[in-house]
Parts: structure tokens; C-alpha cells; sequence
């Protein structure tokens, strides 16, 4: 990871927005005979008794599956919006090119969880992501018993116990501020993923130079 101090983010609130915002994560982790395996799986945030976890689930035929299972230490990434910025935008333009991204990486211990835990996570997974729409046909309560009596054998559900948190918004704050406004002026005449970044860059100007 690419953990510089500048880019460093200890906003949990913002942590947390960037998660809830792209829920889906790349869980690494690796098995007994050291292969590595990762998978993008939807995790949502959630707390119990003052600890915070990472929920979700994964069919139990996988190789990643086998392999949490043997060795519980995972690291989940989530990826936030991300985006070229041409060194052409700087004050001094012969200076390399770069990327500017929004991450966060979480290690934890993943544990599976029991048959009717699993049935808590996926009601509480589907009515999420339904934009907790209670009457929807595809929120698990609403779903042909005999699917689900046929589905969640197959099902894995588990909760990773956060152990820690760190986040890299990589937003071009090594930058001075004439650069700064000029990346923030070029990314906002791109596609989606630029606007992203400039949005979150001109939210961050005032801070970053005030630090600086």
C-alpha cells in the first residue's frame, strides 16, 4: 500500500461513506499451502457489543471459500472512484504523469457463521441493497422458500472482525495550488470517474492548504 502521510485519510466518517458508497471489496487471503486467492465480494459495515465487523456471504464451492475457512487472516480493499492526471496539468508541466484514487484496506478475521446467522445476513444484504425496500421480490423474505431451502446449503455466511483500518485518498495533495485547481478544473470536464475525484478534491482544497 501506498501509505504516505499526506495521502493518509483518518476520517472515519468519510471511511465509512467510501464503504457504504462502493460496498464491493476484493477479500485476499490465502490457504494452507500458500496459494492466494481473492474474491469481490458485497460487505456491509456492522457493529456489535463495541466491535465492528464486515458482513456478507459466498458460495462454499470456491477456492477462496476453502481457503478463509483454513486460514481466517484477510485483507478486504474497496475501491472508491480512481483516474489518470496528466503531469501536462501541473505548473512545472515535465513532471510524471500519476493516478489519483480513493482506497481503503481492512484486516481482520473472518469467521462463518451459523444457519441462522446466515439467514439475518442475507435479509439484512437484500433489504440493503433493495434500498430497503421491504416489498421488493428479490428481498430474501420475500424470496420461494423452496429456493432458499435449496440455495443456502450452498451458502457461507461470515463476519470479519475489523482488527484494523487504514485509507489512502490519494487526491493530489503533494501538489501546489495553482496544479491542485488545475486538476481539479481538467477533471471536471471528463467521464464520472474524474468528476468523482475533482469533487472530492475541491471538498478537500481548503484543508489541504491550510495544512500546508
Amino acid at each position: 500500500m501506498y501509505d504516505l502521510l499526506r495521502h493518509r485519510e483518518t476520517d472515519e466518517r468519510k471511511i465509512r461513506e467510501l464503504i457504504n458508497q462502493y460496498p464491493l471489496a476484493l477479500i485476499s487471503g490465502c490457504s494452507n499451502d500458500h496459494q492466494p486467492v481473492a474474491a469481490q465480494l458485497p460487505l456491509l459495515w456492522n457493529s456489535l457489543d463495541g466491535q465492528n465487523f464486515l458482513i456478507g456471504h459466498c458460495m462454499k464451492s470456491t477456492d477462496h471459500y476453502r481457503a478463509f475457512v483454513e486460514n481466517p487472516e484477510v485483507l478486504a480493499v474497496f475501491t472508491g472512484p480512481e483516474c489518470y492526471v496528466s503531469g501536462r496539468w501541473y505548473s512545472n508541466p515535465q513532471t510524471p504523469s500519476t493516478w489519483n484514487y480513493m482506497s481503503v484496506y481492512v484486516r481482520g478475521q473472518i469467521s462463518f457463521v451459523s444457519d441462522q446467522e446466515l439467514i439475518k445476513i442475507m435479509h439484512e444484504t437484500t433489504r440493503h441493497f433493495e434500498n430497503q425496500d421491504k416489498d421488493s421480490p428479490t428481498v430474501f423474505k420475500n424470496l420461494p422458500k423452496s429456493l432458499t431451502d435449496r440455495l443456502l446449503p450452498l451458502i457461507g455466511g461470515f463476519r470479519i472482525k475489523v482488527d484494523s483500518i487504514k485509507a489512502v485518498f490519494k487526491l493530489s495533495q503533494d501538489r501546489d495550488l495553482e496544479s491542485y485547481q488545475n486538476i481539479v478544473s481538467q477533471l471536471q470536464h471528463q467521464g464520472e470517474q474524474e468528476k468523482a475525484i475533482a469533487a472530492a478534491m475541491q471538498q478537500r482544497l481548503e484543508g489541504v492548504f491550510r495544512e500546508n
